[in-house]
């Protein structure tokens, strides 16, 4: 059986909009589609009559996003699951058998702050692609744009977003922003000696990340652009009025041990668009 789409369902204004992205990729892709609902019963008093209470919320909400799905996309297999935990411990681990994680944008806050975004709690932990959709951002959008660095993350984002854009027809983007180096360090130095060669290292980063497109995605057209602004705000502005954002988990600059790099982090803070994220794809050693 191919691996199915998850959705990670809850009760934010987002999750009808998660639900009828995730459908339509599916009717696109052949796929099943498994609604996912967790009953985090961390904090939950003993009373049985209590947690009954919960997970009858928790049924009729799934329910209701079958219904949506339903009305959707209705020849796409749709199954509901119910887990007990966390949000992020579901789907990690029905991320080790999907094709790809999809989740509403929804926030939770507190008084006086707000409270780390669920998105980027799922983001960090899932072992597949997340597609994170927010509210009103179907409608409208043409091209997907990917965010490039030179990292292998990086290059096999483009992969992805190249294979997304030829299958829906759109113009692919990829975008590589680097902010310049501060006027101390330009100061004093010889014209076209720093600043040209730091320039022309990024535009060989750009073509290289782009290179073998062509010859893979013939009927594909492909924009490279440079930009000196810091990457999130690049990428999110360039995103405004796109179809998808693609990025890598992780870029050249990340530290390893981090699951999410502060790229990914701060796009998906500041969400302009429906945005995959993109998880590493390592060969495995025959031996």
């Amino acid at each position: 059986m191919k691996e199915p789409i998850v959705v990670g369902i809850n009760d934010s204004g987002a999750n009808e909009a998660a639900v009828t992205w995730a459908m339509h990729r599916a009717a696109a892709l052949k796929l099943p589609v498994d609604l996912v609902h967790a009953v985090d019963d961390r904090w939950m008093a003993e009373s049985f009559a209590y947690n009954e209470m919960a997970n009858k919320a928790a049924t009729e909400l799934l329910i209701k996003a079958k219904a949506h799905a339903a009305g959707v996309e209705p020849t796409i297999d749709v199954r509901t699951v119910l887990i007990s935990g966390t949000a992020g411990y579901a789907l990690r681990k029905r991320s080790k058998k999907a094709s790809l994680v999809v989740i509403g944008s929804g926030t939770h806050v507190r008084p006086g702050g707000r409270l780390t975004d669920r998105a980027l709690q799922i983001a960090s932990v899932a072992l597949c692609p997340v597609a994170v959709v927010g509210e009103d951002q179907l409608n409208n959008r043409h091209g997907v744009i990917v965010g490039v660095d030179g990292s292998e993350e990086s290059t096999q984002a483009v992969s992805f977003a190249a294979a997304e854009a030829d299958r829906e027809g759109q113009e692919l983007t990829i975008l590589h922003a680097y902010p310049m180096p501060g006027a101390w360090l330009q100061k004093g130095l010889a014209e076209g000696s720093f600043v040209e060669q730091f320039m022309e290292e990024e535009r060989m980063v750009l073509a290289e990340t782009a290179a073998g497109l062509a010859d893979r995605y013939p009927d594909l057209v492909v924009h490279k652009v440079l930009a000196t602004d810091p990457p999130a705000q690049a990428l999110v502005e360039a995103a405004s009025k796109a179809q998808l954002l693609v990025l890598g988990s992780r870029g050249g600059g990340g530290i390893k041990r981090l699951l999410l790099g502060s790229t990914a982090h701060a796009v998906l803070a500041q969400l302009a668009c429906p945005t995959i994220i993109t998880r590493i794809h390592r060969v495995k050693n025959s031996k």
